[in-house]
């Protein structure tokens, strides 16, 4: 049976919620927040009217509080209403959870059916195999919230800016994932930003991307790893003089690894008896839309050379972490490791 993806258990959460299916018990986990806040959040707004929240609306937090009390507060009745909403935020903080357990299990067995019940355990995984969790399943919702890996997140990024009427470039869209990294909340928010300032129906390109949330559309690790692809020396030779120059914005070892991920992938291409567009996409795990530059990358660097380029990003690595490298600045390390890389 095919897995349900994260984002269609969300939105099936979503739908059921507004529709009114409730569950008496909800169970958030994972070690991406994202999501666990946000199913949380729209189980807050919009379950009890805001005239009923004052009585029937209770949010604990899992360090301030213990089983004992959260299952007494479960077992209440609402006051002039159909439901109460009990949220624990934090619920990875609960000092008694597992010492508790049974209890726990014994009420997951017969929640109270006018409660629903929300724990926010964020941050890890929590053990689905325990009873309680098993009895969870049965009447209630037990939700994994995952990492996304980083060739899920341009996709998540265009879904995201797709329901709220808007469309982005590619480009625009590598930039946003170099400079942000996987986490979700933060994404989001400087997509949310863009979408207070740009008109609906916008295409967002990397000039929007410049001027609104500051990352350079042409000094960036993107466009040093395609110089190096097209073998454009003057082009690669700016960047890092950039980079030298704003060492701060721009570390080193936040490009090392970047340069590193780029050759390992060519290192593959040669590899590949089929370097179809289509193929080379799937076994490399990259979008389409950068196959092109990995196939020029490996026409410019053969086998042999790709291999040494991994040896000198080790080599680099190690130096920029203070092993020999003297007084040598970042920023010459990495003049010196382009130009070893393009020569």
């Amino acid at each position: 049976m095919a897995k349900v993806k994260q984002d269609d258990q969300v939105n099936k959460l979503v739908q059921d919620i507004k529709q009114g299916n409730y569950k008496p018990i909800y169970f958030f986990s994972g070690e991406e927040p994202y999501y666990i806040d946000k199913l949380s959040e729209f189980i807050e707004k919009n379950v009890l009217a805001e005239d009923e929240r004052d009585f029937n609306q209770t949010v604990m937090y899992g360090a301030d509080t213990n089983v004992t009390e959260i299952i007494a507060t479960a077992k209440r009745f609402p006051m002039m209403a159909e439901h109460q909403v009990v949220i624990i935020r934090e619920a990875q903080g609960i000092s008694d959870f597992n010492q508790k357990m049974d209890d726990l299990v014994s009420y997951a067995k017969n929640p109270q059916k006018s409660t629903i019940l929300v724990f926010d355990y964020k941050y890890k995984k929590a053990d689905s195999r325990k009873a309680f969790f098993k009895e969870i399943k049965k009447s209630g919702v037990f939700f994994e919230s995952k990492k996304k890996y980083d060739n899920e997140l341009p996709s998540w990024i265009s879904r995201v800016l797709g329901g709220k009427g808007y469309t982005i470039e590619q480009k625009a869209v590598f930039m946003l994932v170099e400079f942000l990294g996987s986490d979700l909340e933060k994404i989001a928010r400087e997509l949310d930003k863009l979408t207070s300032i740009l008109n609906k129906g916008t295409q967002i390109t990397p000039h929007h991307i410049e001027e609104n949330i500051g990352i350079s559309k042409d000094f960036n690790n993107f466009e040093l790893n395609s110089a190096i692809a097209f073998h454009d020396v003057f082009k690669a030779n700016k960047i890092i003089n950039y980079f030298a120059q704003n060492p701060k914005q721009h570390p080193i070892l936040g490009s090392l690894p970047l340069i590193f991920s780029f050759f390992s992938k060519v290192l593959i291409l040669h590899s590949l008896e089929d370097k179809s567009e289509r193929n080379a996409a799937k076994e490399l795990g990259v979008h389409p839309f950068f196959v092109k530059e990995y196939l020029i990358a490996a026409s410019n660097y053969d086998k042999r050379k790709a291999v040494r380029v991994i040896s000198y990003l080790r080599d680099a690595d190690v130096k920029a972490k203070g092993v020999g490298s003297g007084s040598t600045s970042h920023g010459d390390l990495l003049k010196e490791l382009i130009y070893k890389i393009m020569h």
